[in-house]
């Protein structure tokens, strides 16, 4: 983990939902050798993640647990509520707008939002805008038509 400040990226949703989205950004995340860390507010929306992240694809599944099981410092993906990094993360995965809160330690930060949501988009162009003025090294990346991310900011 580094003391630097995190490379923060906001990946804005409108060709593809988060199931379809998040498992190949941790798959991304684990080929660099990085443990991940997934924040979101809603249990419900843990759940979802969790039930996912083993069925996304038919020949391979992510391994990952609960923060609030056992041993959540062994999980190279760690699902959670809690503003903590128990498994030593180097990259956090903000899902629903739940709060980004202390980024130390991480080395990027996702801020994966619904750009068909207009409330989404509102939060999301604030936090852009706040994190922006407190000098924070930001990228915005969004779905090309052919479903494609690239960079746009």
């Amino acid at each position: 983990m580094s003391d630097a400040k995190p490379e923060i990226w906001f990946y804005h949703l409108e060709r593809s939902t988060l199931e379809q989205v998040l498992p190949g950004l941790l798959e991304k995340t684990r080929e660099r050798g990085w443990r991940a860390l997934v924040r979101a507010a809603d249990e419900r929306l843990l759940d979802h993640i969790d039930e996912r992240l083993w069925t996304y694809r038919d020949d391979s599944f992510l391994a990952h647990g609960r923060a609030t099981e056992a041993d959540p410092d062994r999980q190279p993906i760690l699902l959670s509520e809690s503003p903590e990094n128990p498994n030593a993360a180097q990259a956090l995965f903000i899902v629903d707008g739940s709060e980004l809160g202390d980024t130390k330690g991480f080395d990027r930060c996702f801020i994966i939002f619904d750009g068909r949501d207009e409330a989404a988009l509102a939060a999301a162009r604030v936090r852009w805008k706040t994190l922006k003025d407190q000098g924070a090294e930001l990228a915005y990346w969004k779905q090309s038509p052919e479903g494609r991310w690239e960079k746009a900011a």
